[in-house]
């Protein structure tokens, strides 16, 4: 039976993809930092799918817990065929106070050393079998600017493509889900109100994930499901630079008056 280890996994898009993948009968490795909760999860999707679920505590802001994890990742005896290294926060910050520093350096560690370390163990495991799929969640925030939220996706992306790269003609594949605004509770803890965005904005992370399971076996370097917001990442991504800053400038101020 197919396995898939998920970071982040029992909240927001990391459950989702727990679910859905319980759902096809794929054995989980769920790794999140409360130890509670991933009994709770586990034990929710084995009853109701009766897949085998292992779970990791770990603080991928750490970097021992990262290479704990990695160690599972290349362990030639359990081997993982999917990893979705999804585990980060959203930065309701800004790049001037220094007071922030320690939230900075915390994102960096999570969803930048985290993901190379994880993202390497797993390409190479995955290589000497010759097959294999690697699911990096960064965002469609990356191709703005605002603030250190949108540096750090903006280099998951690169870095899962440049991964891409190396793989190419392994058998292994490397995907960036580059998502807007999905219904989850992840925005709500990183201080930004639903109802501050219109609801056409929004996708629900069960049809996210499907699409980023259906490119990622396409082989696709990126994924950004629905076409509302393919439109938008190509518009972000390829229009001019001057109509992004403002764009960016009008979304972060609309932020801080929310």
């Amino acid at each position: 039976m197919a396995s898939a280890l998920i970071t982040g996994g029992t909240s927001g898009i990391g459950h989702a993809f727990a679910r859905e993948l319980a759902g096809r009968g794929t054995d989980l490795i769920l790794v999140a930092r409360d130890t509670d909760r991933l009994r709770s999860v586990a034990a929710e999707l084995t009853e109701a799918h009766g897949v085998d679920v292992e779970i990791i505590t770990a603080d991928l802001a750490v970097r021992e817990d990262a290479l704990r994890v990695a160690a599972r990742l290349e362990d030639p005896s359990r081997p993982v065929d999917l990893l979705v290294n999804n585990a980060g926060f959203g930065l309701h910050t800004t790049l001037l106070d220094p007071a922030d520093i320690d939230v900075h350096a915390r994102a960096l560690d999570v969803m930048c050393l985290a993901v190379l370390i994880l993202g390497g163990a797993a390409a190479r495991s995955m290589k000497a079998r010759g097959h294999g799929r690697i699911i990096t969640v960064s965002s469609t925030a990356g191709t703005i600017f605002t603030g250190n939220y949108s540096a750090v996706k903006a280099w998951a992306t690169t870095y899962s493509q440049a991964l891409g790269v190396e793989l190419r003609g392994t058998g292994v594949t490397s995907t960036a889900l580059c998502p807007g605004w999905v219904r989850t509770e992840f925005h709500e803890r990183a201080g930004i109100k639903a109802t501050s965005l219109p609801s056409i904005v929004w996708i629900d992370a069960e049809t996210l994930v499907r699409g980023a399971l259906a490119d990622a076996e396409k082989g696709r370097y990126i994924s950004v499901p629905t076409l509302k917001w393919k439109i938008a990442y190509f518009i972000a991504e390829y229009g001019p630079r001057a109509f992004t800053r403002w764009f960016s400038r009008k979304l972060s101020a609309s932020r801080k008056r929310h």
